[in-house]
């Protein structure tokens, strides 16, 4: 038997996934690694550490499922968007890297749009600047460790550093590229525009690559370290919501997925990119060649979720517990409407000063009727995305349901009659490790290519429909929800010199 390997490098862990030539997934071997706060707002990662986990993970997967490195015939790489890592001239590791979750660059973003024009950015990059993104973090080091900044030579993400590792080779894969904010996604090259109104060189970001292609080979020294075969094919991979999207089999215009885990994210696949003017929504390309996907992001989905469990002191209870109280509560919770804006809000208002709030709240409301607000909350915000993707031009009629809240048969009901859309349950929910096998097998020419693939791999096996009562309700309660945030947004700015 012979098998493809997926890497996922995470925020917090490294997965090695295992799947079969036959299309079967395996298994896979999981390892953490840690992730500090300096600062408050500051999320940083040693690269080295990441390295270690993925030779730690991948020796895993070898040993537990007792599979050879001759057997593996490709590998593919997947990972967490925007974190930046800063390297010498001889490749080495300047800084620790500087995550996607990181929120310290606000005044480099608000320089970088003076700078550059809001309109120049959507025309190039197709998205806004944001302080998650790549961009600000190389501004933030120009500004504020400028002996750190005049030793960079090269500026990758994480998988792009660990597919270094594994093969010498040190390249820029498309889609994660994109969420630099430092490339021309329609072009698929280096903006100098955006660049050059900064003052920065495009020479310190190396060549871009397509996700399925093979780019480098194991290396001796990794083989010998790993278990894997010296000269094993390696292939661009993806960034984690792009791969997540193949592992998911979004992979043709019309498709969606949803994903609920700590954020909540929303993804269409789409043929061709639509500049969007209005609202905070991201426009990437997908790891299929000249095609995209746009995303909208709930920044605060099953926090909000775990944080009520916790302020009711509910912590005994399963979430399988606090679904079923919610279920015995009628849609729109009693005249009670949730924000879930507890650590601010990317989509649609890119405002890291928003804050979660109950309004209608009143003394005939309990646990219950908050515990089902919450998860009407999460829904109404994933239909400002669903909006956001209509103006784009997306035409689906259903999403895929991922993550640990798709496991929940009413919070699919709560978001199939919220937004309108079928959600459709699949047979695996490997995600993004899934993703980088199948561009493994591809570059491998175990498959025709990456659509072909995902589609011969994953498959419906269940659809929630719409409630057509709940969904009159909730229309009715998505316009009281719209209506908020503009109402409120002075006192959440106001509020802030108080936290």
């Amino acid at each position: 038997m012979n098998y493809l390997l997926g890497l996922d490098i995470g925020t917090s862990a490294v997965k090695a996934l295992l799947l079969s030539t036959d299309g079967d997934v395996v298994g896979s071997f999981t390892t953490e690694y840690p992730f500090f706060t300096p600062r408050p707002g500051w999320s940083e990662q040693n690269p080295e550490d990441m390295w270690q986990a993925t030779t730690a993970a991948i020796k895993g997967v070898l040993a537990k499922f007792d599979v050879t490195g001759e057997s593996i015939l490709g590998i593919g790489l997947s990972g967490q968007m925007h974190s930046s890592v800063f390297l010498d001239d001889q490749c080495e590791v300047i800084r620790p890297a500087i995550l996607w979750n990181d929120v310290r660059t606000s005044a480099e973003c608000r320089y970088i749009e003076e700078k550059v024009g809001r309109q120049v950015l959507l025309e190039e990059v197709c998205n806004p600047v944001l302080e998650g993104f790549t961009l600000p973090k190389l501004v933030w080091l120009r500004n504020h460790e400028p002996e750190n900044f005049a030793k960079v030579r090269y500026l990758v993400l994480p998988k792009d550093y660990v597919r270094y590792r594994l093969t010498g080779n040190l390249q820029m894969e498309v889609s994660d590229a994109a969420g630099m904010v430092m490339m021309n996604v329609r072009q698929q090259v280096w903006s100098e525009p955006v660049l050059g109104a900064l003052d920065l060189s495009s020479e310190i970001l190396p060549p871009i690559v397509q996700s399925g292609e093979v780019v480098g080979t194991i290396r001796s020294d990794v083989a010998e370290a790993t278990g894997l075969k010296e000269g094993t094919p390696v292939v661009g991979g993806g960034a984690d919501n792009a791969c997540g999207a193949i592992g998911s089999g979004v992979v043709k215009p019309g498709r969606g997925m949803v994903s609920l885990g700590t954020s909540g994210v929303l993804l269409a696949h789409l043929a061709e990119p639509k500049l969007i003017t209005h609202g905070t929504v991201h426009m990437f390309n997908s790891c299929i060649p000249n095609q995209f996907y746009m995303m909208g992001v709930v920044l605060s989905a099953g926090l909000s979720l775990s944080w009520v469990r916790k302020q009711l002191g509910l912590e005994s209870e399963s979430y399988d517990e606090l679904t079923k109280r919610a279920a015995a509560v009628p849609p729109g919770s009693r005249g009670l409407v949730y924000l879930p804006y507890l650590t601010g809000e990317r989509t649609p208002h890119g405002d890291a000063n928003a804050r979660g709030t109950f309004v209608g709240l009143s003394a005939t409301h309990g646990p219950d009727e908050i515990i089902r607000s919450v998860l009407e909350g999460i829904a109404f915000a994933l239909c400002d995305s669903v909006e956001l993707l209509r103006s784009a031009g997306w035409e689906g009629t259903a999403l895929r349901a991922l993550g640990g809240g798709a496991k929940s048969d009413l919070w699919k009901e709560i978001i199939a009659s919220a937004t309108g859309l079928s959600l459709e349950e699949i047979n695996v929910d490997e995600g993004p490790g899934l993703g980088a096998a199948i561009l493994a097998g591809v570059g491998a020419g175990v498959y025709k290519d990456i659509g072909e693939a995902s589609d011969s791999i994953i498959s419906v096996t269940r659809v929630v429909e719409p409630n057509p009562a709940w969904r009159e309700t909730y229309q009715e309660l998505y316009g009281v929800y719209k209506d908020l945030y503009p109402a409120l947004k002075g006192s959440f700015d106001r509020l802030v010199a108080f936290s």
